[in-house]
C-alpha cells in the first residue's frame, strides 16, 4: 500500500468527483505531469503502486504506461493545504510523455548537483536490480561488501593524494570515482543519500 503521508479524510473533489494530480520525479524532484483522478484512480493508485489516472478524454480508468510501458511507480502521495490537489512522487519507468521527453513541459535538464546525485543512484539501484554482469556495479556488487569497501578506501587514498599534491583536473577525477564507489556501498547496504543528508542536517542544527 503507498503511503499517504496526509489526512486523505481531507480530500476535496471537484463537482465531476475529480481531482488534479501533479506527479513529481521521487529521485530528481522533477515535475514530470498533471493527470486527475477520481476515488477509484486513487485507490488503484494505492494498492498497486502504478500511477492511474481517469482519463477525462476517455472518459475511463487509466494507468499511465499501460500501453507504452512507462509505467510510473509510486512511491508518495501528498496532499497540498487546500486539500484539492495531490502531489505524487514516482520512479517513472521511462519517458513520461508520449513525445518522448521526460516531462510534459519538454523543459532542459537544469538538474543541480545534488538532484544529479539523487538521479546517479537511482541508476545504480537500477543497475543492481536487473543483475547483467555486463555492468561494472553489479560485477562490483556481487563481490560483496569487503571488495567495494575496499574500492571506496583506494579511491579515498587516490584522492587524498591529489588533493596533496595533484592537479585540480585529476582531483576531481579521483573524487568522482570515489564519490560513484560510496553510492554503490551505500546501496549495497540499503542505505542511500537521504540518510547521509539526515545525518548532515542533524549535526548541522
Amino acid at each position: 500500500m503507498i503511503p499517504f503521508s496526509s489526512d486523505p479524510s481531507q480530500l476535496t473533489f471537484d463537482a465531476n468527483g475529480l481531482i488534479p494530480v501533479i506527479v513529481q520525479d521521487f529521485r530528481t524532484r522533477n515535475v514530470l505531469m498533471l493527470g486527475y483522478m477520481n476515488d477509484e484512480a486513487l485507490a488503484l493508485t494505492q494498492s498497486t503502486g502504478f500511477v492511474t489516472f481517469f482519463s477525462r478524454s476517455k472518459q475511463r480508468i487509466w494507468k499511465k504506461g499501460e500501453t507504452s510501458g512507462n509505467v510510473l511507480n509510486a512511491k508518495e502521495i501528498r496532499l497540498d493545504c487546500d486539500g484539492d490537489t495531490l502531489l505524487i512522487q514516482a520512479i517513472p519507468a521511462g519517458p513520461t510523455c508520449h513525445t518522448g521527453s521526460d516531462t510534459c513541459w519538454d523543459l532542459p535538464n537544469k538538474a543541480d548537483s545534488s538532484s544529479f546525485l539523487t538521479e546517479l543512484e537511482g541508476v545504480i539501484q537500477s543497475r543492481m536490480d536487473e543483475g547483467d554482469d555486463a555492468s561494472y556495479t553489479v560485477r562490483l556488487v556481487k563481490e560483496g561488501f569487503k571488495k567495494i569497501s575496499q574500492k571506496v578506501g583506494e579511491e579515498g587514498v587516490e584522492t587524498a593524494l591529489e588533493g596533496a599534491a595533484g592537479t585540480d583536473e585529476k582531483l576531481l577525477e579521483e573524487s568522482a570515482d570515489l564519490v560513484y564507489h560510496l553510492l554503490v556501498l551505500l546501496r549495497a547496504r540499503g542505505l542511500g543519500l537521504e540518510g547521509v543528508v539526515e545525518v548532515l542536517k542533524s549535526r548541522h542544527q
